[in-house]
């Protein structure tokens, strides 16, 4: 337990990655020592072992470090999502993937957000929204088997009901370089214009600008790009060389 209970304690935040040596390093620990209780805790599911290194796994999250993370998500993009509400004049999302939904964390746009039903604490099926769609285009096609192996759910008439057009969909996210659309498929009369925060092993979180039903909301995908680089480079400062390109850039970059 004395063993284990170093290890963990190097695990400061949620977003925090460490190799094997850095491990065996910090905790004074054998290497064959700290590899051994390592696999022990990604069976168990404390930790994940991920291409970049070893980080806090779906247990360790439960117990407070999920909402530990959405804070520091939070914080990092508050003042950059007013700065395109402002920007744009339209409703800003900051939202995560939670299985087969989103869970808004954020939503700034003044009076016009009345117009917009949705809530930060609410929910919305994550492949009828632009903020879903682009963050479940980086997930792989067997995740996204799984995440809906029951009925799709339609939300609108406009909504993808289809298990194949969904991957198709995605598809099209990915040739567009993460640029998810969503006109009326959530909600009606409403379109939106997505892009997903990627860390080094997936999708983070998702940040969209809505507008009304008919409007060109592809316009702004720049200024959107330009929010989602903001908040990845504030939270991960350390890992620049890693982090996924965003190749929409305002008349800024």
């Amino acid at each position: 337990m004395e063993r284990v209970t170093l290890i963990m304690d190097l695990f400061e935040r949620p977003q925090t990655r460490l190799t094997l040596e850095t491990i065996s390093r910090r905790t004074g620990l054998p290497r064959s020592t700290t590899h051994r209780i390592l696999d022990q805790l990604v069976r168990l599911d404390w930790l994940h072992h991920a291409v970049s290194g070893y980080l806090l796994g779906p247990r360790a999250l439960g117990l407070g470090g999920r909402e530990i993370g959405h804070s520091a998500l939070r914080a990092a993009a508050a003042p950059r999502l007013l700065e395109l509400a402002v920007r744009t004049k339209m409703v800003v999302h900051l939202a995560v993937l939670d299985g087969p939904e989103i869970y808004y964390l954020d939503k700034v746009g003044g009076r016009a957000a009345v117009d917009v039903p949705s809530r930060v604490g609410g929910r919305a099926v994550a492949h009828c929204t632009g903020l879903g769609k682009a963050m479940l285009a980086w997930l792989a096609p067997e995740e996204i088997d799984a995440r809906y192996a029951r009925l799709i759910e339609r939300r609108t008439p406009h909504s993808i009901g289809r298990l194949d057009s969904l991957h198709r969909e995605l598809g099209a996210v990915r040739r567009r370089n993460g640029l998810a659309l969503d006109r009326g498929e959530c909600f009606p009369d409403i379109a939106c214009v997505g892009l997903a925060i990627r860390g080094p092993d997936g999708p983070i979180a998702a940040i969209s600008a809505v507008g009304e039903g008919g409007s060109a909301v592809e316009r702004i995908a720049p200024l959107v790009a330009d929010t989602v680089r903001s908040v990845s480079d504030e939270l991960f400062v350390a890992a620049q060389s890693n982090r996924p390109p965003y190749p929409y850039r305002s008349h800024r970059s």
